[in-house]
Parts: structure tokens; sequence; C-alpha cells
């Protein structure tokens, strides 16, 4: 894998492990119809195609759904989750030094992430990762999610940066394939949140420790 001059990494089950917030919020939404409680493996495996999936899943865990109830659901949702979504959530241990690192070393960072763009913006403030970041790009109304390329490519052109200078690091099979749609090199941080596996082959970097300072190519 070639030096990079930037790095944009996915936000869920990759910097922070924020299920157990989303758990909350699930729960809470789904109270009001009689359903769950549903436990946090169950969350981990919905996550990863964006809010409005997470909560297509649950429903259809506990018994179906249809639009109406989809949208209610999704509102309750977001009303807890955006009031407390960083009450559980935490960066896994040595992110904050390894953005520190690569910050240092004059990479540029983004996100790219299918969490809508005003929690993610939340949680990266609260969380201390936005001084290093320069694009956050979440989920917006108008913009395809992941696996679509849409939104990774516009993060990286507000880094100003090509397909050939990045490395997206995710840690699932949607995150692969969107790097793989934008032409880009992938990192797999793998204690995430993979549900699904990804080849074996070609030139993926796979790494368990944040910790590791000489992990990326610079």
């Amino acid at each position: 894998m070639t030096q990079k001059t930037a790095l944009i990494f996915d936000l869920d089950g990759t910097l922070v492990h924020s299920a157990p917030d989303m758990q909350v919020a699930v729960n809470a939404a789904l109270g009001p119809l009689g359903r769950g409680p549903l436990d946090l493996a169950t969350i981990i495996s919905f996550v990863g195609n964006g809010v409005e999936v997470l909560i297509h899943r649950s429903l259809m865990a506990t018994g179906g759904t249809d639009d109406d109830m989809h949208k209610a659901t999704l509102s309750r949702f977001l009303t807890v989750y955006e009031a407390n979504g960083v009450a559980l959530t935490r960066p896994y241990p040595g992110v904050l030094q390894q953005l520190e690192h690569l910050a240092e070393a004059g990479v540029t960072l983004g996100l790219c992430t299918n969490k809508p763009t005003a929690p993610a913006h939340h949680i990266c403030e609260v969380l201390g990762l936005s001084p290093f970041l320069s694009s956050i790009v979440g989920a917006m109304p108008d913009q395809p999610k992941k696996p679509d390329p849409a939104s990774l490519r516009k993060c990286m052109d507000a880094l100003g940066q090509s397909p050939a200078q990045t490395l997206y690091v995710g840690d699932s099979a949607v995150d692969y394939a969107t790097a793989q749609a934008a032409g880009v090199d992938f990192g797999l941080f793998t204690e995430g949140y993979l549900n699904a596996e990804i080849p074996t082959d070609g030139p993926v970097l796979r790494f368990n420790d944040w910790s590791d300072l000489s992990l990326f190519p610079l």
C-alpha cells in the first residue's frame, strides 16, 4: 500500500464504540409499541447502513412494520439519541493518540459516516475528535448512503485529496464496498462492528489496535 496524504474514517465501530447509546435509543423507541428490548449484540448486527435501516431491522426483528410505524419509531429514536448520544459512547483505546500523531505528521484527516450529520458532529465535538478532522460528512436527506461512494467522494473533495492519496478506514463490509466504489484503498479495524466478511485478498490493511503509531503508511 502506497504512502497516503489523507485518511478518512468511519465513525461507529471504527473510531468510537457507540452501540450502547444506540441500543438505549432503539429500545426507548420500541417501548411504546410494547416491543423489545433488543440486546447489544443484536443492535451491533443492525448497524452500518444508517439509522433508517437500523430502525427497520429493529422493527422487523420484533414483529414487523409499515411506513407509518417506521416513521414514528424513527422519530422517537432520533429524539432520544440526539439528546443522549454520548452518554455511553467512547473512543476506542488509542484513537485520540493516533489522530494526534497523524495530524502532527501532516496527514489530512476526515470523517465519512452514515450517521446523521448533527449527531456525528456532536459526538466528535464532545469526545475530542473534532480538532483533528478537517471535514465531517454525515448522512443528508439528499445524499445516498454508503456503500454508495457519494459521501466519501464529497469528503475527499472537501479535503482536496484524490482517491490515490486517500485511505478509508472502517469496520464493516459496507465501508469496504464504499472504498471499492470510490477507488480508494481500505483499512479495516477488526474490533468494530463487522457483520459480514470482506475479501481476504487485495490491498486491505487490517488492524486491531489503534495505539500502534506505526500503523499507517506516512
